[in-house]
């Protein structure tokens, strides 16, 4: 089995065809790791589009002090719009929970934050996240 600490961590970020941000964390989260995570949701946002993101966390590691601060740091000048989580282990929900709302407290901005067991609920999830974002924007006729 590779190496998930630190060193042999790893994070993809994928921009997905649909428009999902596909986001797998293998190992421990580095600061680092958290920067370039937090970059990919503020460049899909100045792209103009909805910030969704699917991120697998069935290989996902610790969540370190560091990297989470980093990431609620930097988050004050994001927006992510809907994330959908999958795979992930119930320490690593109670603490991407904590994490989210300690985030919307800081920023006042809210988003919907889901748990999946599978990535074909998780994307159908999205997508319907994705219409009624556009629904809503539409300007009445």
């Amino acid at each position: 089995m590779p190496d998930l600490g630190p060193e042999g961590a790893r994070l993809i970020l994928r921009d997905e065809p649909d428009g999902i941000l596909y986001m797998a964390l293998h190992g421990e989260l580095s600061e680092e790791m958290a920067r370039a995570m937090v970059g990919a949701f503020r460049r899909m946002a100045d792209s103009g589009r909805e910030v969704l993101v699917l991120s697998d966390m069935h290989h996902a590691g610790p969540m370190p002090p560091g990297p989470r601060k980093i990431t609620a740091d930097e988050m004050r000048t994001a927006r992510l719009d809907a994330v959908a989580i999958i795979g992930a282990a119930f320490s690593v929900r109670v603490i991407a929970t904590l994490a989210t709302r300690s985030v919307q407290l800081l920023t006042s901005r809210s988003y919907p934050v889901e748990f999946f067991d599978t990535e074909r609920e998780a994307r159908a999830w999205l997508l319907a996240q994705r219409d009624a974002l556009r629904a809503r924007r539409r300007p009445l006729t």
